[in-house]
């Protein structure tokens, strides 16, 4: 049996239930479905599935402060994480949910497995509690001043600022992100998966070529740190399923969601009689192919395989790693809109223009995709509307008004369509390589041959000669059959499109049909198979979704400004008590980013007469072209003692004002101000 012969087992990260689907997670989704649709085009078996993540104790909390059960949240999250695949015609044979029975049937037989082996160990250790919540608090759910550079508001696992890992116990001024009160240190018994044990099996594994080598590549980075037991455990209280001989154990959701994979399929083949077990036992063909973020590389790449490995499960055979999702060049950003949700963006455009777009910029590779809005406009509008469908549209009406629709019965000049079957198996293997970047390059690259064979032949001058008939139907049929190879090359990015031109021409658009000329058939009269789209819409899209995130933070803001209220006013101070800050105008040197640090810019400032300074300033997230700033004068705390961090020594502090994140605004002077003048 060859590899293309094989049954695949095809999977998507499973998307978290306390969210929306946003346009980075519908990425990963259109490169997989693209994926899965071109695999069944070639007659390969597919089991594609995905689930909500519905687990862990941000559902938990999330739902408590809505005043409803997390069972009742996750319902209506994954009722709206449905409407939004089936809207972006993502072809999931199975979207299910991790807390279903399936679920927790195969994640108690695997923990049971892993026991019997000695591969899960259990040890006391000492966690954080929130005494006012009565819970033992996740890392994420406290934070504190950073016990390396001194940076405050930092999360229990890592500091923003400088970059440094360390135990949340190990935070200064910790608080939970829950209450606000102050975490005392408790012990618990936790279950543990012996990690370690399967170095030399992971080690060779993901050199096997089941990972890009970039990815094989940075897992190495933690086999030479040294491979740790990983904890799979939770205490109560905590919404997920019961560690089996436990009462107040619960699995963490990181062994939970991944088993989630196999609940869905189980799910599916309990219908068709078929054991999930069989397919993912060792001596099954199926292969299983991950589609993932590289944000969660660690769980997919190590933990995973070594828990199917434990259990005597086949491993995946292959995991996709892609970027991130950037727009105009930039984070996503919640107050810009382009934090665009996936119900947002159809509320204004068609699917297919998103996956085309896509699909315009994937490659095999890691790299990040930038959804340029402008750019988007005008592939869309010159690709598909301009070379693809308006192929069609020049040609199809001369066949309907004059020919009763029939096309010819030969091909005019069988030698110039060859040249459009000749790209057949380099596009099957861009498909298959998920280059489908290199694919679309070659598809357009005959679009502009049809388009100018069109333009050259000028079938609405030839109309106009009666003694010219023939020839005007070879020409439209020749046209038809170019737009006919063209649209079925992009029918797994375009299913939509590809299914209305199927009723048009009144064919069957499949891969095996690509080298049959459509001749002596009728068609159906052409009707309008693709909108053109414009700025405009693309303006209104992103005001809508400022719109979703004000809607969305309303509540926050209410509870904000109430907790304001009731606090005191800040302590009153002297104006000798002011006049012991100095703050001087200084001129932008240079700025860069720290590439190390997800907060940092590194400004170097003339403060006049001579005195150059270095300063940084935790403000990236607003400031995404930093470059954009040189020159600029900017407020500093000219007295600030420095302070010596692991990017080097800062040397001050620069003014700026806003709520935080991407709302951060540097406070400056007008013109006229000299490097080193006081404000007064």
């Amino acid at each position: 049996m060859t590899s293309t012969e094989k049954p695949l087992f095809v999977t998507c990260a499973l998307p978290y239930a306390n969210g929306s689907i946003h346009l980075g997670h519908i990425l990963e989704h259109i490169q997989a479905d693209i994926y899965v649709r071109f695999q069944r085009m070639l007659g390969r078996k597919v089991y594609f599935v995905c689930a909500d993540d519905q687990h862990g104790s941000p559902i938990m909390l999330k739902a408590q402060k809505m005043g409803i059960t997390p069972e009742a949240m996750i319902a209506e999250v994954e009722k709206e994480h449905h409407a939004d695949f089936a809207g972006f015609n993502i072809t999931y044979d199975n979207y299910y949910r991790t807390n279903s029975p399936e679920n927790q049937e195969i994640c108690c037989s695997m923990f049971n497995k892993l026991k019997e082996k000695g591969y899960i160990k259990t040890r006391t250790i000492s966690q954080l509690f929130d005494p006012e919540k009565n819970m033992f608090l996740p890392d994420r759910f406290v934070k504190g001043t950073c016990p390396k550079c001194g940076a405050a508001d930092q999360y229990g696992d890592n500091c923003e600022v400088c970059g440094a890992t360390y135990s949340p116990t190990e935070l200064k001024d910790a608080y939970s992100t829950i209450s606000g009160a102050k975490p005392v240190l408790r012990e618990s018994e936790h279950y543990f998966f012996d990690l370690p044990q399967f170095e030399e099996f992971l080690k060779t594994w993901t050199k096997s070529g089941v990972l890009q080598a970039e990815m094989s590549n940075k897992l190495q980075e933690w086999f030479e740190q040294g491979l740790q037991e990983w904890d799979i455990s939770r205490d109560a209280p905590y919404f997920g399923f019961k560690i089996p001989g436990t009462d107040d154990k619960y699995f963490y959701v990181w062994l939970d969601a991944p088993v989630g994979y196999l609940a869905s399929l189980k799910n599916l083949l309990d219908k068709q009689g078929i054991s999930v077990y069989d397919i993912i036992d060792k001596k099954n063909d199926t292969e299983i192919v991950h589609f993932i973020g590289k944000d969660i590389l660690y769980f997919h790449s190590l933990f995973w395989p070594a828990t199917m490995e434990g259990c005597g499960y086949k491993s995946p055979s292959k995991i996709f790693v892609h970027g991130y999702v950037t727009v105009n060049g930039a984070k996503m950003s919640k107050s810009k809109g382009t934090f665009i949700k996936a119900s947002t963006y159809l509320k204004h455009f068609n699917a297919e223009c998103l996956r085309y777009y896509y699909a315009s910029k994937m490659n095999g590779k890691i790299d990040d995709l930038d959804f340029n809005l402008e750019d988007f406009v005008a592939k869309v509008n010159s690709d598909i509307v301009n070379k693809i469908v308006n192929l069609a549209s020049r040609t199809a009406g001369f066949v309907t008004k004059k020919f009763n629709g029939r096309l010819a019965d030969t091909i005019a000049d069988p030698e110039f369509l060859a040249k459009f079957t000749a790209i057949k198996d380099s596009v099957r293997d861009a498909y298959l390589n998920r280059e489908y970047s290199h694919a679309i390059r070659e598809i357009m690259s005959l679009a502009d041959l049809a388009n100018k064979y069109v333009d050259d032949n000028a079938p609405w001058v030839i109309a106009k000669d009666e003694s010219k008939q023939k020839e005007l139907l070879d020409i439209c049929t020749m046209s038809l059959n170019m737009y006919r190879i063209l649209i079925t090359y992009l029918s797994p990015i375009l299913p939509e499109l590809t299914e209305k031109s199927a009723d048009f021409l009144a064919t069957d658009l499949s891969w095996d049909s690509i080298e049959t000329p459509l001749t002596g058939s009728e068609i159906k009269p052409f009707k309008a198979l693709f909108t053109r789209i414009d700025s405009k819409t693309v303006a209104q899209m992103i005001e809508d979704s400022k719109e979703d995130i004000k809607a969305e933070q309303a509540p926050k803001a209410e509870k904000k400004q109430a907790k304001k209220d009731d606090d005191e006013a800040p302590a009153q101070i002297t104006i000798d008590e002011f006049a012991k800050v100095d703050m001087r105008a200084a001129k932008v040197l240079a700025c860069e980013a720290v590439p190390e640090s997800k907060k940092l810019l590194r400004f170097e400032l003339d403060l006049g007469n001579g005195e150059k300074r270095q300063i940084f300033s935790g403000i990236k997230s607003a400031y995404q072209n930093p470059e954009e700033l040189v020159g600029r004068f900017v407020i500093v705390v000219y007295n600030l003692a420095p302070r010596k961090m692991k990017f080097g020594v800062s040397e001050g502090m620069i003014l700026s004002a806003g709520s935080g994140d991407k709302d951060i605004f540097l406070l400056s002077a007008d013109s006229g101000v000299k490097p080193g003048d006081r404000v007064m």
